[in-house]
């Protein structure tokens, strides 16, 4: 143990001394005293790390630290109990979790706990021990259900891969360096936890891609992946400080036009490469299908990939042109809807027999 505080104190004093300006003209030698303060709180610093993290480990696996973490999150945090909310939160929890199982059946080991909070801003996150919190804000901004979906599944994408847990660790030299300084590094490195400090764009674009496959294991339309950050876009544009600071925390994000042409592409391929969306327009074997009207509170781009989804859905299940017909108001291929026609858009009938005549 010795030998390996000995590495961690060395790691620290390089980053410190990495840290000091280039200039030495106007920095005074350090005493010896002081010299000797500075080891002695890295010491300090560097068992209290190791402490650290056996904590981090214990909130993250134990179910004794998943719970304790859990009621401190919801006694910081408030726990709303309106019971419409709650219904939708369950069933959308309740499927994501069989389709994350469906791609990684280690989640029935360590299933989620989840409940929403009482924040109004637009927000979710997923913690140590898979404990996920939703701010009642989220569901004023995301009216449907899919578009939830894809905000939670990338938060258990981040869970998955124990994403909160290395962000934690990643943040433990930081916290040293700040209780060296005289902050407390308890309090650091648990609000660092919490609020999933540590967390990089790597990591952000590995729970992307792990939303979106959760969602095609699931129920949900897998265009949602890309219209909800066409609703972010249209809400906010494409700055990533301007606006929700969960889907769109700052530099260590991907921009809100990557992330939705990012999901456009993977619907592509999803969709054998048979179906894109530009510039709001749905494209079928590269010829224009429909451009919809804005609806229901959507803007038309938003609504073109909810389109672009269920075409999608429906040629990677085998499906094609040669079964397109109308049932009611909604465009249908085999047993997929593809589109339910509201004011503005070409009649249903016009929309059907082009869609047929795409080979």
């Amino acid at each position: 143990m010795f030998k390996s505080m000995k590495r961690t104190v060395f790691c620290i004093l390089s980053a410190m001394v990495l840290a000091v300006p280039l200039s030495y003209s106007s920095v005074p030698a350090p005493t010896a005293a002081a010299g000797s303060n500075i080891l002695g709180a890295v010491i300090g610093g560097a068992i209290t790390a190791t402490q650290l993290n056996s904590e981090i480990k214990t909130y993250n696996n134990t179910e004794k630290g998943r719970q304790e973490l859990f009621q401190g999150l919801q006694k910081k945090y408030g726990v709303n109990e309106d019971y419409e909310l709650n219904q939708r939160l369950d069933t959308i929890m309740y499927n994501l979790t069989e389709a994350v199982a469906a791609v990684d059946p280690s989640i029935r080991q360590k299933p989620y706990n989840y409940f929403i909070n009482n924040e109004k801003s637009f927000n979710a996150f997923c913690t140590l021990g898979h404990n996920l919190s939703v701010n009642t804000g989220l569901f004023a901004v995301l009216e449907n259900e899919d578009e939830i979906a894809v905000v939670l599944g990338h938060e258990m994408g981040h869970g998955q891969k124990d994403h909160p847990a290395k962000g934690a660790q990643n943040s433990l030299i930081p916290a040293v360096l700040a209780s060296a300084a005289g902050n407390n590094i308890g309090a650091v490195i648990l609000a660092n936890a919490i609020k999933n400090q540590g967390i990089t764009k790597p990591m952000e674009r590995e729970a992307d891609a792990l939303a979106f496959e959760y969602i095609t294991h699931s129920y949900y339309n897998p265009g949602a992946c890309a219209a909800v950050w066409q609703r972010v876009i249209d809400k906010s544009g494409d700055n990533p400080d301007t606006f929700l600071t969960f889907l769109a925390g700052g530099s260590d994000h991907p921009s809100n036009t990557s992330r939705r042409d990012t999901y456009a592409k993977k619907l592509h391929e999803y969709s054998k490469n048979h179906v894109t969306v530009e510039k709001g327009s749905v494209m079928v074997n590269g010829k224009h299908f429909v451009t919809p009207a804005a609806c229901d509170g959507m803007s038309g781009e938003e609504r073109s990939y909810f389109v672009a989804g269920s075409l999608a859905a429906a040629y990677h299940n085998g499906l094609d042109s040669e079964s397109v017909y109308v049932e009611n108001n909604t465009i249908m291929m085999g047993a997929q809807d593809i589109m339910t026609t509201a004011e503005g858009d070409e009649p249903v009938r016009v929309l059907s027999s082009r869609l047929a005549e795409i080979k």
